[in-house]
């Protein structure tokens, strides 16, 4: 029989509990015995939902790795500001780590834990979810298999809807790099960079520009009339596309779990208790053409390959419809897809009388792949889950697998991208 782990959840937000509830789909092979997050409200709810004792719940990583080892892993999901610094002391009490993106915020914390990590010799797999769902991983295995040739263009475009830019990067907590310690590029489209640089595994980027800008969320553009709380001066509110009513009220589900955060001290919070928050201090219920953010809305970024491969990354907030899409052009044909259709085509040259090219359609929602039920990111949560228990049973890691070692080159990207966008430059990487 397969060896039964056991992992503590630390940090006990939205990201963490996903990971963890792999206990509740697998429970031969995980068991969630501890968690530890500084909010009471948190660690009870944590605590009730794995049927921990006291005893198994701490405040603090400190007072955590102060007790005797008590489990395999951690699943550490903190904001990206605390991950290098909760990570390091679990390293060295020696537990291994499946760890939230983006894992650093900066180069030197990325060099300060790939460090501990080899120094301790502790597994770190960090949660690049995308690598795990049908759509990528199929469209990698083809790449792999040589099917378009050597990979001359990678072009990766993520379309950030109007209500999740608004609610993670104009009201939220990304939405300043002094609080959160992440940019908008690293902290929501870190994902894209590792596919490109997975598409291109073994190849080293060389070289990065960047440009980017906060165009819309801006004081200036705000409507005439526009108040500064929409549940409270705001009277062209009824008519706005961003009002927070409309948004956190009419669909009292989406973004649950940052909006009401709040209120996690009340477990059943009414519709008063909601407008009443908006109304108040809830960061949420600011107009999002007023608030104090500071991250870019839209960014593009040229990546050059060791090989002369070049790529490109447009990541644009505020798009009607959210979409991920991928564009590889190799020398023998290409591979061209939406993520959220779960399709993508493989062309090939057609080089008959009357031809051009082939084209063979790929489509992942016919195959019986059931992804809603392994978790969010077109199955691929629960999947990363499961492939880092498998590695930790010494069992060969799948294609998608997500090392530490494996995530710096995509990391790296991001770093020099934004580096290049503030100083209006091309950045060269450093060697890993």
């Amino acid at each position: 029989m397969k060896r039964k782990l056991t992992a503590v959840i630390v940090g006990a937000g939205h990201r963490s509990l996903v990971y963890a509830s792999y206990a509740k789909h697998a429970p031969a092979e995980l068991a969630i015995v501890g968690v530890v997050d500084p909010s009471a409200p948190r660690r009870e709810r944590a605590a009730k939902e794995f049927d921990l004792t006291p005893a198994q719940c701490f405040a603090s990583v400190e007072a955590f790795v102060a007790a005797p080892k008590q489990a395999d892993f951690a699943i550490n999901g903190t904001m990206d500001r605390l991950h290098v610094p909760t990570s390091l002391p679990l390293l060295a009490a020696g537990y291994d780590i499946l760890l939230e993106k983006p894992f650093a915020t900066s180069r030197d914390e990325l060099e300060q834990l790939v460090a501990a990590a080899r120094h301790h010799q502790r597994r770190v797999s960090i949660c690049h979810v995308l690598r795990y769902t049908p759509f990528y991983r199929a469209i990698r295995e083809c790449v792999q298999r040589g099917e378009i040739g050597d990979v001359l263009n990678v072009q990766a475009l993520e379309h950030v809807s109007y209500h999740h830019m608004g609610v993670g990067f104009v009201r939220g907590k990304w939405n300043r790099v002094d609080r959160c310690h992440s940019t908008m590029l690293m902290a929501k489209s870190c994902h894209d960079l590792d596919i490109i640089a997975w598409m291109k595994s073994g190849v080293a980027p060389v070289r990065v520009s960047s440009v980017g800008n906060n165009f819309q969320f801006r004081p200036e553009k705000a409507p005439a009339g526009a108040g500064t709380r929409c549940l409270v001066d705001c009277p062209i509110e009824a008519d706005c596309l961003y009002s927070a009513r409309k948004h956190y009220i009419d669909h009292p589900e989406r973004w649950a779990f940052y909006v009401w955060d709040s209120l996690e001290h009340i477990e059943h919070p009414t519709i008063e208790d909601k407008i009443a928050s908006l109304k108040g201090d809830n960061p949420y219920g600011r107009c999002v053409w007023k608030c104090d953010n500071d991250v870019v809305d839209h960014q593009s970024v040229a990546i050059e390959f060791a090989d002369g491969c070049t790529a490109t990354l447009n990541m644009i907030g505020g798009s009607a419809r959210p979409s991920r899409k991928l564009h590889l052009v190799g020398t023998r044909g290409e591979i061209e897809g939406c993520f959220e259709d779960s399709t993508f085509v493989i062309r090939h040259f057609d080089t008959r009388p009357g031809h051009e090219y082939t084209e063979e359609v790929v489509d992942l929602n016919v195959q019986g792949d059931m992804t809603g039920a392994l978790g969010g990111h077109g199955g691929g949560d629960l999947r990363l889950v499961q492939d880092f228990v498998s590695v930790l049973r010494g069992e060969t890691p799948s294609i998608s697998s997500t090392s530490l070692e494996d995530s710096i080159n995509g990391h790296l990207m991001g770093f020099c991208a934004d580096q290049a966008r503030l100083a209006r430059t091309v950045v060269e990487l450093p060697p890993v």
